[in-house]
This record gives C-alpha cells, sequence and structure tokens, in this order.
C-alpha cells in the first residue's frame, strides 16, 4: 500500500508540470525539470516493487533526463 501511494504521488506530480508548460504557465527551467525528477524518482519508487521493470526503466530514464537538464540550465546560470 506504501509504494502504490508513492506512486499514485509520483504520478499526479507528473500530470501538474506536463499542464502548467501545455498552458504557458510555467517554461522548461528549474522549476519544471525539479518537478520531473521528482515525480520520475517517486512513480520508480512505486513501481519496483511490482518488478514492472519496463516502466521502472522509464522512469529512472525520465529522471535521468531532468538531471541532464538541470546541469545544462546551471551550467548556462553561471555563464
Amino acid at each position: 500500500m506504501f509504494f502504490d501511494i508513492i506512486g499514485w504521488i509520483g504520478m499526479i506530480l507528473c500530470l501538474i508540470p506536463y499542464f502548467l508548460i501545455s498552458l504557458n504557465k510555467i517554461n522548461n527551467g528549474v522549476t519544471y525539470q525539479i518537478l520531473n525528477l521528482l515525480s520520475a524518482t517517486l512513480m520508480a519508487i512505486g513501481l519496483f516493487p511490482k518488478n514492472a521493470w519496463f516502466s521502472f526503466t522509464l522512469e529512472i530514464v525520465w529522471g535521468l533526463i531532468a538531471i541532464i537538464s538541470l546541469i545544462k540550465q546551471n551550467k548556462k546560470k553561471r555563464n
């Protein structure tokens, strides 16, 4: 039950930034990528005990993309 709740929270956190970026309320910035990273992490935690490896892998890759984007944005900010 704990992992299901974590997964549901992650799913909601995945939809919120998608909804906001679709309405041009936020841009592809730090907030968007942090929400992506957080949602991917929570969904991966929720999927792990279910042995849903294809979905788990998707969430890991989704989180890595968010991390890469955050690193690139941080480098741009420094320059």
